[in-house]
């Protein structure tokens, strides 16, 4: 029976805490935990019995806690959302793809799209043009209803996950990347990061076949049999994610007070217990902030792939999901 990440980890501390926990036994991804007082609690994957649904909703929903988020002050991405050809004819709305472009031309290119309820980088694409506009668009409407148009935001991109009122971890995260040497094509080399994630027991599959990855390709005027010199680093998406190959480089020690004030009192803001605040910053987590953008807030973040940075990660998230797991017995 395969597990989710998270599922072994809380039954390890529910039997550590003397907690009666029940797992979904066909697929591991949800449980029923039988507090001491008789009270029951339950998670799926990543989402806990700690975040209200009204404030997990709008963490959800990117224009939703966009709009809430500037509400408060906090400084967010420049953008505007729309509807897929489809919902906007459905709903006869001219909120459409087209007004999206007309959007998209007065911010100017390139522009960030990306559909409004994905998590994980999922269809995150950088157009430049009104042809790889449209593709992105037209890919986002086969699963989507609304999507996003943003004015890119450049800068070191960073997860800082927050429980009641407790920085528990900080990252950054670097797009999936290859580097070169000198004899294997770019295929190849994504092919062996790929195989090293296996090894190290890190289940990310990286999106190979990707249509941004062959846009991405083409503006650089390589394709996938392209071999890269040695040493030579390429860049093959804009988001982040580690969920599509991205890495992490943990910043939990040296991340500075006030950016831990200020993502406690995010959270607290947007009045949620657990959550993931993902910002773009122009320096680094050691300073305090200054110029930044809050790119998203996530109610359900996912440390799988941040644990397999190293035993020291692992540990913390160990450590984390022990504290998720205590604040569900208050």
């Amino acid at each position: 029976m395969k597990h989710s990440f998270v599922t072994p980890i809380i039954v390890k501390i529910a039997k550590k805490l003397g907690v009666e926990i029940h797992v979904e036994p066909k697929y591991g991804y949800a449980a029923q935990i039988i507090l001491p007082d008789g009270h029951v609690r339950y998670f799926q994957n990543t989402n806990f019995d700690l975040n209200t649904l009204g404030a997990s909703e709008i963490a959800k929903d990117k224009a939703y806690a966009a709009y809430f988020m500037k509400r408060l002050g906090y400084p967010v991405p420049n953008g505007k959302s729309f509807f897929t050809v489809k919902w906007a004819k459905t709903i006869n709305s001219n909120n459409d793809p087209n007004a999206a472009y007309q959007y998209a031309r007065s911010l100017g290119f390139p522009v960030i799209v990306k559909p409004n309820s994905k998590s994980q980088g999922s269809g995150v694409a950088k157009v430049f043009n009104k042809k790889e506009f449209m593709q992105a668009v037209n890919i986002l409407s086969w699963n989507e209803r609304v999507f996003l148009v943003q004015q890119v935001v450049i800068g070191n991109d960073y997860r800082i996950v927050v429980i009641d009122e407790q920085v528990i971890s900080a990252y950054q995260r670097l797009p999936l990347s290859v580097i070169g040497d000198g004899h294997s094509s770019v295929r190849q080399l994504l092919l062996k990061k790929q195989a090293d994630f296996e090894r190290i027991g890190r289940d990310t599959k990286i999106p190979i076949d990707d249509f941004r990855i062959k846009l991405r390709l083409k503006r650089l005027k390589k394709s996938e049999q392209s071999v890269l010199s040695k040493n030579e680093h390429l860049k093959l998406l804009v988001n982040a994610n580690l969920s599509t190959g991205g890495d992490a480089v943990d910043a939990t020690q040296e991340i500075h007070l006030e950016w831990k004030n200020l993502a406690i009192r995010l959270t607290k803001d947007m009045n949620l217990r657990y959550c993931g605040v993902d910002v773009i910053i122009n320096g680094t987590l050691r300073e305090p902030p200054k110029k930044f953008v809050v790119l998203e807030v996530n109610a359900a973040p996912g440390l799988d792939n941040y644990s397999s940075v190293g035993s020291k990660q692992h540990h913390i998230v160990e450590n984390m999901y022990e504290k998720v797991l205590k604040a569900m017995l208050l």
